[in-house]
């Protein structure tokens, strides 16, 4: 059961900040937070085993800013996230929870706007998906590749739908009513679950209760890895669960950059030998399919320079998509640290 405070001096919302090995981005995450304004707060960050200085970076602001407060053993079944999180509901005492990932960036003013916007729409839960920002040649050609699949996939028009079955939520942000939590049991309804967002975000609406999603540059940002084995070992473990058909999906993908590709290279190739009319019916097919590609993959949101370099994440994301169904199928997803095993992985799927 959460804890208890008067009324009169009960926060209207407390934040939940899980944190595992987080001591690169914990300190910018918290600062962003403490600064927020027009609503009254408390910060909660739940330290899952670190073995780094996320502990000493949550203990460097004052208690009264931030409190500090230990996950606690890994039930048997549940994942290290929903161990987290789950503590830090237990610990939190105000009628709406932010649940927030250590990476993330608070824009000034943003908790206060989230909420009025959650009550504006009578939503249970409003969940953001914040501003992507990519670093790195991998992160510019990946990133804007997988969010334009996930655009298509979990459409915000249809996810603020009642009458839409489709749910989602980002796991960066999630605002929910502690009523509707504790209604649907809360994380530990789906505590295995891999996918643990969009698994909650299923249950608030399965329940009857309104959902409210968009992406939310103006609100939250994000850089979610910052390095190629963080890349592959995230993705690793989220694509399966996010796309029903891995292994469709990863061919379409990987003939889109064939077919870019060979175009191309048709093209340049006729035009140095002077053979005009096969260079100009190449480079037209080559146009065509980046022109489509483009289009497609500007719902993403991310600038331009990304945006060119996503060709080269095509067949990026068909490995990534590969590696996370065969890790999925054979039991052996692993996320900072732990490995999860197949009874995991069957509740993270639901099988």
């Amino acid at each position: 059961m959460p804890a208890t405070l008067p009324a009169s001096t009960r926060p209207a919302v407390s934040v939940i900040v899980p944190a595992r090995n987080e001591g690169v981005c914990l300190a910018a995450c918290l600062r962003s937070l403490v600064k927020q304004s027009g609503v009254p707060l408390e910060i909660i960050v739940v330290d899952d085993h670190s073995t780094d200085h996320t502990r000493e970076i949550a203990l460097s602001f004052s208690s009264q800013q931030v409190r500090l407060i230990e996950a606690g053993p890994l039930p048997p079944g549940w994942t290290g996230k929903n161990n987290a999180v789950n503590a830090g509901s237990k610990a939190a005492t105000a009628e709406w929870l932010l649940f927030t990932d250590a990476d993330t960036i608070h824009l000034p003013g943003s908790l206060a706007r989230g909420l009025e916007e959650a009550k504006r729409h009578g939503a249970a839960l409003l969940s953001y998906s914040p501003e992507q920002i990519v670093k790195s040649f991998w992160e510019k050609a990946i990133m804007p590749v997988i969010f334009a699949e996930l655009a298509a996939s979990y459409r915000p028009s249809q996810v603020s739908d009642p009458n839409s079955p489709a749910a989602a939520a980002n796991g960066q942000y999630i605002l929910i009513t502690r009523e509707a939590y504790d209604a649907v049991g809360g994380h530990a309804a789906v505590a295995g679950n891999l996918l643990e967002d969009v698994a909650l975000a299923r249950a608030v609406k399965q329940s009857g209760r309104k959902i409210f999603f968009r992406y939310a540059a103006d609100a939250v940002q994000t850089r979610m890895y910052r390095n190629f084995a963080q890349l592959r070992e995230g993705w690793t473990k989220n694509l399966a669960l996010l796309f029903p058909a891995p292994a469709r999906l990863s061919a379409l993908r990987a003939i889109e950059f064939v077919l870019i590709a060979a175009s191309t290279a048709v093209a340049i190739s006729a035009a140095l030998r002077g053979s005009w009319q096969p260079a100009a019916a190449a480079g037209m097919l080559a146009v065509i399919m980046y022109g489509l590609f483009l289009k497609r993959i500007s719902r993403a949101h991310f600038a331009w320079d990304a945006n060119l370099l996503a060709v080269f994440g095509l067949p990026l994301f068909s490995y990534f998509l590969l590696g996370s169904k065969s890790a999925h199928a054979t039991g052996t997803v692993a996320w900072k640290g732990r490995e999860y095993s197949d009874e995991r992985r069957s509740l993270a799927t639901g099988h």
